[in-house]
């Protein structure tokens, strides 16, 4: 795959060229130089945009693909052109399909469907045994298989004593566990965030306590172990607060955001739009800003989609039934962009979906100088847009955000010697 990408401002911390607007000339799938009006002497493709900035190559640490088992809702194909219409060249898959990925086979599964694609799909095995929280899973194998992580995602794990020998065991083999920090007995029936909306709707709430309780516990428990962990759809101020001073103290803590909690607050459910139902839930506006502080000053590392997707039948029913979920890969940048812009650097912020996922997930670093492989999104900051239904190419359509004015818009991938511009391959 061979490309000129003309009059690119490069975004990368870690490169020399970062704030610099540039040539990037691809060959055979490697960055063989980078400077200023370079000439293109093999008649190649050219590739310019308006306002276009590359940065190294995105990465999702939470999407939920459904395969197997509800492939109706999103298969791996779909879920993987989502992620690249979204600037992603690499996502962590969540385990709790059906049946889960809880095996050696099932992470061999995911790897060998995946492979060749413009995005790398990465599996995260289950922390426990089919993701049911009574036992701990076959995490040396599935390791072993290229399991990067360990979670049985939104099933938190109450069982402080499971998890407490899962942080034990995976220090053996350097593994990550990942927990969603969620009280069930708390949150049990909650269907919004506790607060002046859910009573002025009658709603019963998921209080801030079912998380920031668990979050104090976790935090405990990876100090007791002397263990690192990941908390995962950080919510609340509190929460923020609680892993702050944990990482002051230098346990090894690290934290990611869903990028849609950076945008939208409680309120949104005033209408009892199903679309906004989500685990954990909207909350308040002074909790969104306490997400971006910790954003801002390295208490929460890094923004995920938590893409989720959900069929009609579980989105267009009564409130209290509803499923909780949004599909976001597509929008993910442009939401958490909306969000940010103006109070985080835009450096800083592309570092939260670049390098600090892979660092966390002990994978290799991407990097824009010459002779690297070619791993980048395109993407404009600045530009304005809106997603429109016949837009989305997942299987399921279950967003609030369709017609929503955005900023910042994605306008291609480059990985594994492939180039998709506007979800299309147009060259290899």
């Amino acid at each position: 795959m061979n490309a000129l990408i003309k009059s690119a401002k490069i975004i990368d911390s870690n490169s020399k060229f970062n704030g610099k607007t540039v040539d990037i000339l691809i060959e055979k799938g490697i960055i063989s130089k980078i400077g200023s009006n370079l000439k293109n002497l093999n008649n190649i493709k050219e590739i310019s945009f308006n306002d276009l900035n590359v940065s190294a190559g995105w990465f999702d640490m939470r999407t939920n693909f459904c395969d197997p088992g509800h492939e109706y809702k999103e298969d791996l194909n779909s879920g993987l052109k989502a992620a690249a219409k979204g600037g992603f060249t690499g996502v962590m898959v969540m385990p709790d399909s059906n049946p889960s990925t809880s095996t050696k086979g099932g992470i061999e599964y995911l790897i060998n469907k995946t492979k060749g694609n413009i995005v790398d799909a990465l599996p995260a095995g289950s922390l426990s045994h089919n993701c049911e929280g009574k036992e701990i899973a076959e995490m040396y194998d599935m390791h072993t298989a290229g399991a990067i992580a360990f979670t049985d995602n939104k099933k938190s794990v109450s069982k402080s004593s499971l998890l407490n020998r899962a942080l034990l065991y995976s220090q053996s083999f350097s593994g990550l566990i990942i927990n969603f920090p969620n009280d069930k007995e708390l949150s049990n029936s909650g269907q919004i965030n506790e607060g002046v909306v859910s009573t002025e709707l009658g709603l019963k709430g998921i209080p801030a306590l079912a998380e920031e309780l668990m979050v104090s516990r976790d935090i405990f428990l990876a100090e007791y172990c002397n263990s690192k962990i990941h908390l995962s759809n950080i919510t609340t101020r509190k929460s923020v607060q609680l892993i702050k001073e944990a990482k002051k103290k230098g346990l090894n803590i690290t934290a990611d955001v869903n990028s849609y909690h950076l945008l939208l607050d409680e309120t949104e459910l005033l209408h009892f739009d199903n679309h906004y139902k989500v685990n954990p839930p909207l909350r308040t506006k002074e909790d969104i800003k306490a997400l971006i502080t910790g954003l801002k000053d390295g208490t929460i590392d890094v923004i995920c989609s938590d893409h989720t997707p959900e069929d009609i039948e579980n989105k267009q029913c009564e409130f209290d039934h509803a499923a909780f979920g949004m599909i976001n890969l597509q929008t993910s940048f442009s939401v958490a962009n909306t969000a940010i812009n103006g109070k985080l650097d835009l450096t800083e912020a592309i570092s939260k979906i670049t390098s600090s996922p892979r660092k966390i997930l002990g994978l290799e670093n991407v990097g824009i100088k010459e002779g690297e492989k070619a791993n980048l999104t395109l993407f404009s900051p600045t530009e304005k847009w809106s997603l429109q239904k016949e837009d989305i190419v997942s299987k399921s359509k279950n967003t609030p955000l369709i017609g929503r004015e955005l900023t910042g818009k994605v306008y291609g991938v480059v990985n594994n010697n492939l180039i998709n511009l506007e979800n299309e391959i147009i060259e290899k």
